[in-house]
């Protein structure tokens, strides 16, 4: 029997993620930041769907909580079989910005907790000779708008690199790349969305779907839907100076919505 961790876990992709594999019969052990919302959330999977839910209250901002949580990833009693990476949030600070707060806690979140956490699910799967590592990036990953770009840019290669170095031990590291998806992530970030044409919108629970269908394929990157999987092959065949025009002028509409 599988056991997938999921971080941030209770809304969202996380959510739909959740959602999935309990729908499968799979052991979960959530991780949130939100004690309330964690648990009730953890119950309504229970009793809905009679799977053990395991929850870790832990704001991966912090060193103590990734350290726990990877601690959780590297145990052998209910070990935990399948990462997903989820936990993150937009960061629309300036790169001219002098304070840097914003950039650290995406820093810690996105970077050195995606890092810590997929380190540790790697040496413990490895040693038990099977796993499955998904992380969350972004098709923004394809542009440069900001720092959150920037950041995705990051979890694409390094779940790359990771899967590289993880081959041959019987785990498989996927990145996932979504384009918008329907969910609180944009409203928490006060982005409105009035500007992006309906078609481009994915429903969570679809996108989780075609997501564990390629990590069942072993694919290195997950890019769901066929109109998102055009829109990342054109946007990597632009000339970067073209990339780079088309991104203030996304920047500019999202500034517009704020």
């Amino acid at each position: 029997m599988h056991r997938a961790l999921i971080t941030g876990g209770t809304a969202g992709i996380g959510a739909a993620f959740a959602t999935a594999f309990a729908s499968r019969g799979v052991p979960l052990v959530l991780v949130a930041r939100d004690a309330a919302r964690l648990e009730e959330f953890a119950s309504t999977l229970r009793s809905r769907h009679g799977v053990d839910v395991e929850t870790m209250v832990a704001d991966l901002v912090d060193r103590d909580a990734q350290q726990r949580v990877a601690d959780r990833l590297d145990a052998d009693t209910d070990p935990v079989d399948v990462l997903v990476n989820n936990a993150g949030f937009s960061v629309r600070a300036s790169l001219l910005d002098e304070d840097l707060s914003e950039h650290d806690r995406g820093f810690e979140v996105m970077v050195r907790a995606v890092l810590k956490l997929g380190g540790a699910a790697g040496r413990a799967m490895s040693r038990r000779g099977r796993g499955w590592i998904i992380n969350v990036g972004s098709v923004s990953a394809l542009v440069t708008q900001n720092n959150y770009s920037a950041i995705k840019a990051w979890v694409g290669n390094y779940s790359e690199s990771l899967g590289v170095q993880l081959n041959g031990t019987g785990v498989t590291v996927t990145a996932l790349m979504p384009g918008w998806v329907r969910t609180e992530f944009h409203s928490r970030a006060g982005i409105k969305g009035s500007s992006i044409p309906d078609f481009l919108w994915l429903d969570a629970d679809r996108l989780v779907e075609e997501c564990l269908a390629d990590v069942a394929r072993g694919k290195p990157v997950s890019i769901p839907s066929t109109r998102w999987k055009l829109i990342a092959g054109v946007l990597r065949g632009t000339p970067r100076g073209l990339v780079a025009r088309l991104s203030a002028i996304l920047s500019h509409r999202r500034s517009k919505e704020r």
